[in-house]
């Protein structure tokens, strides 16, 4: 059985293929999504940790939907002071299913992962500039009495 550990959103999920989970809402409208903090993978007898992170490994998913959790009751009070607060959160979730797990290259179980209208991403240049040269200040001849 093949199975990651993946980070998002502040947590630690262990995630297999075709399971459906919900994770912190990711922000983004794309219908497939790529988690790149792998933090542990095992294949049968193959275990591969991370440092903090496994090198060229994904995990691949699709999303559901966007969710809400349960509300949480939030109620302050104070005695004596005629001091009542009541308020209640839902923390907004995203549900997605895990359609693979492997490397960049070759996802396991999955198709193209490019999605349609989205572009290719060039890696940035990166330019070195040299310090500047720092010039001695000039000191003024004291003036003469």
């Amino acid at each position: 059985m093949k199975y990651a550990v993946i980070a998002t959103g502040g947590k630690q999920y262990k995630v297999t293929v075709g399971q459906a989970l919900r994770v912190e809402k990711l922000g983004s409208d794309a219908k497939e999504i790529t988690f790149d903090q792998v933090l542990l993978v095992v294949d049968g007898d193959q275990v591969e940790i991370g440092t903090p992170t496994v090198a060229g490994v994904q995990v691949f998913a699709e999303f559901l939907a966007d969710v809400k959790a349960d509300k949480i009751e939030v109620f302050k009070f104070k005695s004596k002071s005629r001091y009542r607060r009541h308020t209640g959160h839902r923390q907004g979730l995203a549900q997605v299913k895990i359609t693979g797990i492997g490397t960049k290259e070759t996802p396991a179980s999955a198709k193209s992962r490019s999605a349609p209208g989205r572009k290719a991403v060039a890696p940035k240049k990166v330019v070195t500039k040299k310090a500047p040269v720092k010039k001695a200040p000039v000191k003024k001849a004291a003036a003469k009495k």
